[in-house]
């Protein structure tokens, strides 16, 4: 049933995702040192859960598309927000048309001094802009593509059922075993953006986008680190973007934008010297913001981007 046979790793993580939920939803840990290293993990593999929803809407996971519509309403239930709902913002704005306005999810939205706060409140900053654009999308889809439309219903319908009972059951357990580590996920996955994009050129084949190549990290990310190249064709399977990136980007790519350390990345971008700067140590120069411009796609560009995913 699955196109590619790393995506058991896929399965597995959403596996430890749920078996982590339900062990504190019945012990209820009290300890401290047992309760927070796991609701820890927990935030994280909701995290992960959303970084396999990004590779689901990018490349199916199975070869039956009731597999995969079933997947979805699973993986929705991982990081809290419809996987359907992924779409418009990521594929069709951020995809399409990095870093311009009509990328809603643009890094240059956020402009603080302080640049620890640009990295911690880009989910926040872009929020607003990404929940209206998508309330329009949906509208426009409602007519325009159907089947995708009951799909993304289905998968909110089990979603707000599932957390309406876990609500009722225990609203304790409910804040922080399931909505705590989903607003993690929801966090990370916009917040991601502003690592891979910010100080990068748009305009360029190779330097539009920051790697992150450190094997721990691409392990659990699924190879998420590779972005270059999962920009230049998204279609293609998490599991082969190393090899490509290593035959395609790494010869041509700015050798400031294959980072060998996130970690490193994040404490010199971060906390020391914490200087907003471009990929060639420049500082980046913010342009005047204005409103997004409209991305949405006519109905036929619409479908057509939207096959995929219904495979």
């Amino acid at each position: 049933m699955l196109r590619y046979r790393a995506d058991i790793r896929t399965l597995c993580f959403v596996a430890i995702y749920f078996a982590l939920v339900a062990v504190q939803w019945v012990y209820a840990p009290s300890a401290l040192w047992v309760a927070i290293p796991l609701l820890a993990v927990t935030c994280v593999f909701s995290f992960l859960g959303a970084v396999a929803t990004h590779n689901t809407v990018h490349c199916p996971v199975f070869k039956q598309r009731w597999a995969n519509r079933a997947f979805q309403v699973v993986l929705t239930l991982t990081y809290g927000h419809p996987v359907s709902a992924f779409v418009p913002g990521h594929n069709l704005s951020h995809h399409k048309h990095t870093q311009t306005r009509r990328d809603v999810m643009r890094t240059t939205k956020v402009r603080f001094r302080w640049n620890l706060l640009n990295g911690l409140l880009f989910m926040p900053t872009v929020g607003k802009d990404v929940f209206l654009a998508d309330m329009r999308y949906f509208k426009a889809m409602y007519r325009q593509n159907p089947p995708w439309f009951r799909q993304m219903i289905l998968e909110a319908t089990v979603f707000l059922g599932t957390m309406g009972v876990l609500l009722a059951l225990d609203w304790k357990k409910f804040l922080f075993y399931v909505i705590l580590p989903h607003q993690y996920a929801a966090w990370g996955i916009i917040s991601i953006n502003y690592l891979q994009h910010d100080g990068c050129d748009q305009n360029s084949e190779y330097n539009h986008s920051r790697n992150f190549l450190g094997k721990f990290v691409n392990f659990l990310a699924y190879n998420n680190g590779y972005h270059t190249i999962h920009h230049m064709e998204p279609g293609l399977h998490w599991s082969l973007l190393p090899a490509e990136h290593v035959k395609r980007v790494a010869p041509f790519i700015h050798p400031e934008l294959d980072q060998p350390s996130m970690l490193a990345y994040l404490f010199r971008t971060f906390v020391w010297p914490s200087k907003r700067r471009t990929y060639d140590g420049k500082p980046v120069e913010i342009p005047a913001e204005g409103p997004d411009e409209e991305w949405i796609p006519p109905p036929r560009e619409v479908r057509h981007d939207l096959g995929a995913i219904a495979m």
